[in-house]
Order: C-alpha cells, then sequence, then structure tokens
C-alpha cells in the first residue's frame, strides 16, 4: 500500500481509547488528525498529547447516538476547510444489556450504524476524489463464523431499520441479547458500506475487521468492575503472547497500524473487507448481497429523514 503524494486531514471518531486511540497517533504522522468524540476534555487531552509528538490534531465534539449531535459536528468539521483524504468510522459500543437513547432507540444500532452513517453522508460532498472511508465493522456478523459462535453469537438478525432501532431482531438469535443488537448493527453498517462503494465511485469505501481486541473495553461499564480489572490489568499481559496461537487476536497497537495502512492507501482499492491483518475477506453470504445492501441503504435513509434538525 501506497502513501498520498501529499498530506490531508483524516477524521477518525472514538479516538480517545483503544484502536482509535492508538489510530490516532499512527495517523498523525501523515496528516492532521480530525479527533471526533463525545467528551471533550479526553478529546482536548489527547490532541495535547498528539501535539507534542510533533502532530497536528483538531477535536471535534460529538455523541454518534445523538443524531442532531452528528450533523452539528459534520458542519464543524467542513467548516474547519480542512483537505480532508480519509474517515474512519471507529466509534462503536457493544452492549451485554440493551439500552436506548432518548428517542427511544436502540444504543448499539444508533452509534455503530446510524450515527456512521448519518456522519458519513453528511461529508460525503467535502470529500475529494480517491479520498478512503473506512469503516471498523465486525465478523460476528456472520452467523458461519466459527470463533463468533463459539462466543455465543448468532451472526446479524436484520429486520428492517426501523425493527432495529427499535431493538427487535430475527427470531433464533444469541442467548444475549446485546450480542443480537451488536452483530446486527455491525451488519447493517457494514453493507451500507459496499452500497456506497458501489453508489459513489470517487470515493473509495472499505470495510475491516481489527480482530479480537479484548483490551479494549468496549462494553463499557456494563461489563462489571472483575472484567474491567482483567482487561485494564490482566488481558494486556496475555494477548501478546497468544496472538501467534490465535489469528482472531490482536491488539490496538496492531490494529492501528493496520487501519492505518488502508486509510491512507492511495491505490484506488474499494468495496474490500479486510481481516486483522490486512487482507482481504469475505462477509456473510447476505452482507455480500447488493439488494440487501441497497436494502439496508435505503431504510436507513428513510428512518434519518424522519429526524428533524
Amino acid at each position: 500500500m501506497n502513501n498520498p503524494t501529499e498530506p490531508g486531514a483524516y477524521i477518525i471518531t472514538g479516538p480517545t481509547s483503544g484502536i482509535g486511540r492508538a489510530t490516532a497517533f499512527e495517523v498523525a504522522t501523515h496528516g492532521t488528525v480530525v479527533l471526533v468524540g463525545r467528551d471533550r476534555e479526553k478529546l482536548t487531552q489527547l490532541q495535547k498529547e498528539v501535539e507534542r509528538k510533533g502532530g497536528h490534531a483538531v477535536s471535534v465534539v460529538c455523541d454518534l447516538s445523538d443524531l442532531a449531535s452528528v450533523r452539528r459536528a459534520a458542519a464543524e468539521i467542513i467548516a474547519l476547510h480542512l483537505p480532508i483524504v480519509g474517515l474512519l468510522n471507529n466509534a462503536g459500543i457493544m452492549q451485554m444489556r440493551p439500552t436506548k437513547n432518548a428517542l427511544g432507540w436502540d444504543m448499539s444500532f444508533v452509534t455503530n450504524h446510524l450515527g456512521p452513517f448519518a456522519l458519513t453522508e453528511a461529508l460525503m460532498p467535502s470529500l475529494p476524489n480517491g479520498a478512503n472511508v473506512l469503516f471498523v465493522v465486525s465478523a460476528v456478523e456472520d452467523p458461519e463464523r466459527k470463533p463468533a459462535v463459539a462466543a455465543g453469537f448468532r451472526g446479524g438478525r436484520y429486520i428492517s431499520a426501523e425493527a432495529s432501532a427499535r431493538g427487535e431482531w430475527k427470531p433464533g438469535g444469541a442467548k444475549k441479547l446485546g450480542y443480537d443488537a451488536y452483530a446486527t448493527s455491525k451488519q447493517a453498517i457494514f453493507a451500507a458500506s459496499m452500497a456506497f462503494a458501489r453508489e459513489t465511485p470517487r470515493v473509495h469505501f472499505n470495510a475491516i475487521e481489527p480482530g479480537l481486541n479484548p483490551t479494549t473495553g468496549l462494553g463499557g461499564s456494563d461489563v462489571g468492575a472483575f472484567v474491567r480489572f482483567l482487561q485494564r490489568f490482566i488481558i494486556p499481559i496475555l494477548v501478546p503472547l497468544l496472538i501467534p496461537f490465535f489469528k482472531v487476536l490482536s491488539t490496538p497497537k496492531r490494529a492501528a497500524r493496520v487501519i492505518t495502512r488502508v486509510v491512507i492507501n492511495a491505490s484506488g482499492q474499494t468495496a474490500v473487507y479486510y481481516d486483522e491483518g490486512g487482507h482481504p475477506m469475505l462477509g456473510s453470504a447476505l452482507v455480500r448481497d447488493p439488494k440487501f445492501q441497497d436494502r439496508v441503504v435505503a431504510e436507513t435513509r428513510a428512518l434519518l429523514a424522519t429526524i428533524a434538525d
């Protein structure tokens, strides 16, 4: 993969922890980083750290579970008049017990699908030809993915955008409802990314499975104190030792290196689904179906149109 001939600006959502944080430092060596997150204090702190290391960063506050916030953030980013050449839709959540946002919509579906979808569409007219848009998705959307099935996932359970927003999934799913919410949200944004690639060939849309990153704390406080203790103190020691034996395992730093290679890639590749090593892989049969991809996009646009600015 080759670097762009000219430095530009790269937008990263969810940059204050885990993969997003590690990627922010990696990408900052290639251009300005636009840090997009919901916690202003954490964004400011990260911005200072990037700048202390010789990079340049700007911060934009955005809560992806709040669509009005997403639209304000997109307008603020556009107003910066930066030469945006890359957008990394990284932010995401996985809840063991599904919760709702202020509209009564499933938090995983809003944060992982509707928010990134709306942000990308709002920024699209301002993206130059050849810009890279990368979505961090998850192989748990595939019901045939053996490691995911072993972990208790049963693939994406998409019925419709409206049903997903209500927190309704196809029957026969996982025992933990949060798993169905997460897998379905990732399936939806994955499908949308492939539809975007066909709709707008001047921009390059790709997706990536970052590998299993047990240290990222994706579930937040929902996972419990003991699991948080393991994530902070024990798992970071064990994971690097286990990576040679388990292909799906990764770390934020390793994932960041792969993601950065993809997001700065100037080869023009589009509609590619990358694995944790940066190699092309296949998603589920459903997510590869152009008719399903187009249906997800059409239903998502219709749902977002019901939300006033």
